[in-house]
């Protein structure tokens, strides 16, 4: 009964979805012809000023607009071609935004572009959140980590089942609310800056062993996943297992989009693995500028995470010199 209920909860919400998702797709081609037939034209008509590099550029939107609209009307994969749709929204923005100041263009014309861009920017991620919400299982994409922290079982339970930890070391993760011992809301940043929300619950908790979780139903983001807690061979340490099974918004393509972005989440977790593992084992997350710049620096900590650091007020904590300068530590005051 229940699988009935949902399915036809799902029907009504594609019912709803899919004629948006069409109009958008006929919208990309008709505005892609024009950009490949006319690029001058429109050019001029946004205040670019009819620059023989902006009228290429204009041809080359277009090609991709029209790939987008056909993407999309072809019911394939639709979500994946209107999250390229809003990758491409925000190249617009940025072309808009670049040009702004040029003495040959339309300030006036280019303003209001630019809030047209952002208006369909906004519809085409409404569509492609609302898109994800059905995600076929097939374009379910799943991982798993593995990593020895040198600290008990524990220790190292307790610190992951307070989920509030989490965003600590998950860089992409912004935060998680708990809402009671089981339901718990989570905040990341997704494709191209885009907020991603959805409700978890915990399925399975065995203390000092195990905690699995999965999204609710009609989540933004369909995810579920568990973390094993075994300890080490020889007993040095903690081994523990991370996996992870989920649904990129727009699917497959969506997934793609993500890596261009490098907000693909398997990418991010062993990263965030070896953060935690930093945190338990010496109370610190050891940085420098090396791993951010390239060139000769002194190392110091990112602006913005340090920031972060003191607003939860951590202590400092001095590594010997070989490690490096390092930024404040995790230990809250």
């Amino acid at each position: 009964m229940e699988r009935r209920i949902g399915e036809r909860r799902q029907r009504r919400q594609n019912g709803r979805i899919e004629p948006l998702a069409k109009g958008l797709g006929w919208f990309s081609i008709g505005l892609g012809v024009a950009e490949v037939a006319a690029p001058g034209k429109i050019a001029q008509l946004v205040g670019l000023g009819n620059q023989p590099g902006r009228r290429a550029l204009l041809r080359f939107y277009g090609i991709r607009e029209i790939a987008a609209g056909i993407g999309i009307l072809s019911g394939r994969r639709t979500g994946g071609w209107m999250w390229g749709r809003v990758a491409g929204d925000v190249m617009d923005i940025a072309t808009l935004g670049s040009v702004m100041s040029s003495d040959d263009t339309n300030r006036t014309r280019l303003a209001t572009a630019t809030a047209a861009v952002l208006g369909v920017t906004a519809l085409d991620v409404y569509c492609g959140r609302e898109l994800a919400r059905t995600a076929p299982v097939n374009d379910r994409i799943s991982f798993r980590k593995t990593i020895i922290i040198n600290r008990p079982r524990e220790e190292t339970y307790s610190f992951w089942r307070e989920l509030k930890n989490l965003p600590r070391f998950m860089e992409r993760l912004e935060s998680v609310q708990v809402r009671s011992e089981t339901l718990s809301h989570w905040r990341a940043k997704g494709p191209a800056g885009v907020n991603l929300e959805w409700d978890s619950e915990i399925i399975r908790d065995e203390p000092n062993s195990l905690i699995a979780w999965r999204s609710v139903e009609g989540a933004q983001m369909k995810t579920s996943g568990s973390v094993r807690f075994e300890t080490a061979t020889g007993r040095r340490g903690t081994l523990v297992t991370l996996e992870v099974e989920y649904s990129p918004p727009g699917g497959a393509i969506g997934a793609t989009i993500a890596k261009l972005f490098g907000a693909e989440p398997g990418q991010q977790v062993e990263n965030g693995l070896r953060r935690m593992k930093q945190i338990l084992e010496t109370g610190d997350i050891v940085r420098s500028e090396a791993s951010i710049h390239h060139r000769m620096h002194a190392a110091q900590p990112p602006a913005e995470l340090e920031e972060r650091i003191l607003g939860e007020g951590w202590r400092t904590h001095q590594l010997p010199a070989e490690h490096g300068r390092t930024f404040r530590g995790e230990e809250a005051l």
